[in-house]
This record gives C-alpha cells, sequence and structure tokens, in this order.
C-alpha cells in the first residue's frame, strides 16, 4: 500500500517544487506584489484551487520559499562549515554567508521578509521551522554551548536575524550596517566565550 502512495507524493512534492519555484521567479522579478496567486498558479500549471491547497496564502507561499532558502544554507554549512578560530568568527560566517546570499536577490528577499511580518496564524508554523533551521545552522557553528542559556541566545540570535532583515528590506540600513548589527548581537550573546 506505501508503495501505491509513493507516486502521488512524488507528484505533489514536485507540485509543491514548481509553485515555490514560481513564486520565487515572480518575486525576484518585482517583489511582494507581483506574487499573485493566479500568476503562480499560471506559471506553475497548477490549477489555482490546487495551489491554495497546497498554498492557502501568498505569504505561507513565501515563507515555503524562505524555508527551502534556510534548509539549502544548512545543507551548504554541513558541506562546508563555517570557519574560524573562535565561536564568534564562525557565527559571524555563517551570519555573513546568509546575508550575502539573501541581498543578491533583494526583491526576493524583501518579499520573504514581508511574508515574515504575516499576522496570519496559520503561518505560524512555518515561521517556527525557519525559526529552527536558524537556530540549528547557528548553534552548529558552535560556542553556544558555553552560554549559560544557549536556547535563549540562540532564540534572541534569531530574532534580531529578523529585525535586521525587517530594517534592512525597508531601506533603514543597507547591507554592511545590516552584518554590522548581527555581528555585534552575537559579539554579545557570545561575551566570554573562547
Amino acid at each position: 500500500m506505501a508503495t501505491a502512495n509513493a507516486p502521488r507524493a512524488v507528484e505533489t512534492a514536485e507540485r509543491r517544487r514548481r509553485l515555490v519555484d514560481a513564486a520565487v521567479e515572480l518575486a525576484q522579478q518585482g517583489g511582494y506584489d507581483a506574487v499573485q496567486m493566479r500568476d503562480v498558479a499560471n506559471r506553475a500549471d497548477v490549477a489555482l484551487a490546487t495551489l491554495y491547497r497546497q498554498y492557502p496564502s501568498k505569504d505561507q507561499l513565501l515563507l515555503a520559499a524562505l524555508a527551502d532558502q534556510t534548509g539549502t544554507l544548512r545543507d551548504i554549512l554541513g558541506k562546508r562549515p563555517a570557519r574560524g578560530a573562535t565561536p564568534l568568527d564562525r557565527v559571524n560566517g555563517v551570519l555573513e554567508r546568509a546575508t550575502r546570499a539573501l541581498t543578491r536577490e533583494p526583491r526576493l528577499a524583501g518579499a520573504m521578509v514581508t511574508a515574515l511580518g504575516s499576522p496570519e496564524p496559520d503561518a505560524a508554523a512555518i515561521k517556527q521551522e525557519i525559526l529552527q533551521l536558524l537556530r540549528g545552522i547557528l548553534g552548529d557553528a558552535g560556542g553556544f554551548q558555553e552560554v549559560s542559556d544557549a536556547d535563549a541566545a540562540l532564540r534572541t540570535l534569531g530574532y534580531v536575524w529578523f529585525a535586521a532583515l525587517g530594517a534592512w528590506s525597508s531601506g533603514m540600513i543597507d547591507d554592511e550596517q545590516m552584518l554590522t548589527d548581527l555581528s555585534e548581537a552575537a559579539r554579545l550573546l557570545l561575551a566570554g566565550t573562547r
């Protein structure tokens, strides 16, 4: 019976991949406002009702794209870990790589950051998934095990990262200021580690 469901699961995964890819392409071209559900469905060659069954809102679709990108970063860092003599160096290396990846596509990053601000209760689960991925990535860089409350420190740095992305996407700060602010937050949270 499990084998009978396997083709359907593969088909569903492929459909979801096409939907996320279509949303990413539209966001790259025109930002958050360019991601219209009908256009996503057309580009992905999927019925609009099917899109809404998979992703009930544009925000959930864009958050799925952000979760995918965060997962890709985790995989890349798993193969090529951040380097540095100290935990802070390694954490800053991770923050820099992730920030540079996001800022290379400012319209897409802005769209995903806008979706992060969604008040939709149904979007909370995928936001938590993204935060967990981020905490894992930062935790793997090392140093947080020496912090008295590592979980709180990782969670706080994740929140600072989200806030910095929001400030960047709204034009309040530039790429370099975002990296400086993230580095300073990491330094404060990792104070006393070697």
